[in-house]
């Protein structure tokens, strides 16, 4: 059966790409609960094991809650949403960017993050064809989204992420699927010392922590994907659009001089960039130095 569907998609180009921008719509929907709910399942457990250290009795914290339970609801009303509620897109359109209760407002975020992981999984399904590299691909893809959305929203970037991409990069290289084994290797070995090392530095000069520990685990996994050479092309990409869109904000008056910044975004931004591009970037970039 696996097969005749990729015989399929071999010849139906048009139908298989928007499979990939239809799943990729589905899976966009299932990563907004990810950005809303990871950061909360992860402070709790936080706090219990604090609770548990101190021997102090555990709290009754509430309503179960993971990534599939309970349903996705309201948070001002409580209004479980249902299936017709939960189409991509079209539902956020059709009840006009309210909540079907209490017409309280739903944060634009909802239908952005389902877009941009449609077109992005087109992107990859287009660039990679019919194949394995696809699939992973997309998980790779789907990852830094999650990754950016809660580093946005928390300053965060959860372990539970970041190491499963970085484990799995360098298990695909096994195969060769994008890069060797001793390059995916490398490349995760580097990118966590590459920023660790910036880390240390700037802590000894200021006496402060200029970016997180999850920034140091997201390079060696876009490293274990990418391989060694592209990390020169994602962080400098990655710094480049980063101090720009600082200054910018700066000057528009949106923030001050000391505030944070999350650096994960533009590391996931420039590293699929990377993954798509890498080659042609990184010469480009030669050619300019």
């Amino acid at each position: 059966m696996i097969t005749d569907l990729v015989l399929f998609f071999q010849l139906h180009i048009t139908a298989y790409l928007t499979s990939i921008f239809i799943l990729g719509l589905l899976i966009g929907s299932f990563l907004n609960v990810v950005i809303y709910r990871l950061p909360i399942m992860m402070q709790r457990e936080w706090r219990s094991d604090c609770l548990d250290f101190l021997e102090q009795p555990l709290e009754n914290r509430g309503e179960n809650l993971n990534l599939i339970i309970p349903r996705s609801r309201c948070s001002k009303c409580g209004h479980a949403i249902s299936a017709l509620e939960n189409i991509p897109i079209l539902s956020y359109l059709a009840l006009k960017g309210k909540c079907k209760a209490c017409k309280t407002s739903i944060s634009i975020q909802y239908p952005l993050i389902e877009l941009l992981t449609g077109i992005i999984s087109l992107v990859i399904g287009w660039h990679f064809g019919v194949s394995f590299q696809t699939l992973a691909g997309l998980f790779f893809s789907w990852c830094l989204i999650a990754a950016s959305g809660i580093d946005l929203s928390h300053k965060l970037l959860p372990d539970n992420i970041t190491l499963p991409l970085m484990w799995f990069g360098i298990l695909l290289s096994f195969f060769n699927v994008f890069i060797d084994l001793e390059t995916s290797v490398i490349g995760a070995i580097a990118g966590y010392l590459c920023l660790w090392s910036v880390f240390i530095l700037f802590k000894l000069v200021t006496g402060k922590e200029g970016m997180g520990h999850g920034d140091f685990k997201l390079l060696a996994a876009l490293g274990a994907w990418c391989g060694w050479k592209m990390l020169f092309v994602i962080v400098l990409t990655s710094s480049l659009v980063a101090a720009f869109i600082g200054i910018l904000m700066i000057v528009l008056s949106k923030t001050e001089r000391n505030t944070e910044i999350p650096f994960g975004p533009y590391l996931a931004s420039a590293g699929w960039i990377s993954f798509i591009f890498g080659p042609l970037l990184l010469n480009t970039y030669l050619n300019i130095f």
